[in-house]
């Protein structure tokens, strides 16, 4: 029959000691606390696992909300783009991109009934939209063929819509800040719009600000001839600087090209510093953990030096003494590593289950949709935080283990044995 080693068969067995009457009287107490550690480390993981799938499942779904309405790459001219469809042509034909469709952007206020709003307005052009955005696909009521030029129709955001109470078929009035002078004076140039179509993003920023017309509509309201810019896609949002870059090459230098990350930098900078922060923080949780082993086995070498000094004296090296203890301390870090990666992965995993049970036991809402971006608690779980997790937490479990196995490798039998 094969055996083990004797320091790993002792170190294990010093891990799962259970109290028996003819052993110490505390090594069920001892395998508690080392029970206590395991668990410490286990939740700590679990959390920080938790945690950065939380968050990256936040930054990665509100990122498409956001794209599935925002441009990849916009272009963009002062003077507005004097024969686009040509410029909008070249832009197609580029490497990476797969889309391109005219715009026009503003600001503005939509009033009904004594309610008013302010609002972001976008002209488009509604045969090319669905090549640039998903925006075709996103109608609760209406259509994006409903937008015609010359009948200055309009789409809204759900959420505006229901702020201002207007269904399809209802009309509202456009306020832009250009002016129109009059006899009076200068006086802000308002519309009649009709509701045709109300949109859901499932953002909630976009979806109660947003107010969609036809790009001729939108130029005629502004005093505009021509699009105000280019909307296009890429095959890849990730690469958008890179490809924002290549296509500043190709256009005349007077135009801009900014690309979703620049125009979002603030947001998603403060995302990556909520991350780190967070790391950091539930780190340390997994660091007090980790930790808490040092006494742990600092209290079994106490209990063990009689173990200890039996063993030096039938001629066991400090060495071996040393890793019995770095054995036990190296089997808590590992079953703790393991069964919070578990832990975490379970319930990273199931997040979509877990918190709308939650939710409906203690009839409490986490994610208002008045508040954040998105109403739903999103999971990614990375392999790549999972596997730094696990492995930083058996890190910590190492260096908690160097001290009390050293100090194990040097108890004197002699003084060991003196009171026994």
């Amino acid at each position: 029959m094969l055996r083990l080693p004797i320091e790993l068969e002792i170190g294990l067995r010093y891990t799962r000691s259970k109290r028996r009457k003819t052993v110490g009287k505390r090594d069920g107490f001892l395998s508690f606390i080392s029970g206590i550690s395991t668990a410490g480390i286990a939740l700590g993981v679990a959390s920080l696992i938790v945690v950065l799938s939380v968050m990256n499942g936040f930054q990665k779904e509100v990122r498409d909300r956001m794209l599935s309405v925002l441009s990849h790459v916009e272009i963009t001219a002062p003077e507005g783009l004097a024969n686009w469809e040509p410029l909008a042509l070249k832009v197609a034909t580029q490497p990476h991109v797969v889309g391109v469709a005219p715009m026009v952007s503003s600001q503005g206020l939509l009033s009904r009934e004594n309610i008013m709003r302010g609002v972001s307005i976008r002209g488009i052009l509604p045969g090319e939209e669905g090549k640039v955005s998903d925006l075709p696909k996103q109608f609760v009521a209406g259509s994006i063929d409903d937008l015609k030029p010359g009948s200055f129709s309009v789409v809204l955001g759900a959420q505006l819509a229901a702020l201002v109470g207007a269904h399809v078929g209802d009309r509202v009035n456009l306020i832009v800040p250009e002016s129109d002078l009059t006899p009076a004076g200068a006086m802000p140039r308002m519309r009649t719009l009709q509701v045709v179509g109300i949109v859901d993003s499932g953002h909630y920023e976009y979806d109660s600000s947003l107010a969609i017309m036809h790009w001729k509509d939108a130029a005629a309201l502004l005093r505009l001839r021509d699009p105000s810019g280019l909307r296009v896609k890429i095959d890849d949002m990730q690469r958008a600087p890179e490809i924002a870059n290549q296509l500043a090459a190709v256009v005349p230098q007077a135009m801009w090209v900014t690309d979703w990350s620049r125009s979002n930098r603030n947001w998603f900078a403060a995302v990556q510093t909520e991350k780190k922060m967070m790391f950091i923080i539930l780190t340390l949780i997994i660091a007090v953990a980790a930790f808490n082993l040092v006494s742990t086995l600092v209290m079994t070498v106490n209990e063990k030096q009689a173990d200890i000094a039996i063993l030096r004296t039938m001629g066991a090296s400090p060495g071996l003494i040393q890793r019995i203890f770095l054995i036990q301390g190296l089997a808590i870090g590992i079953l703790g590593s393991l069964a919070g990666v578990g832990l975490g992965l379970l319930i990273a995993l199931n997040i979509d289950f877990i918190v709308p049970a939650i939710e409906a036991i203690f009839r409490v809402r986490f994610l208002p949709r008045e508040i954040y971006f998105i109403s739903e608690l999103p999971s990614d779980v990375r392999l790549s935080d999972v596997v730094t997790v696990g492995l930083m937490a058996f890190g910590l479990s190492v260096l908690a283990t160097l001290y009390p196995s050293r100090r194990a490798a040097q108890v004197q039998p002699a003084e060991a044995l003196r009171y026994e």
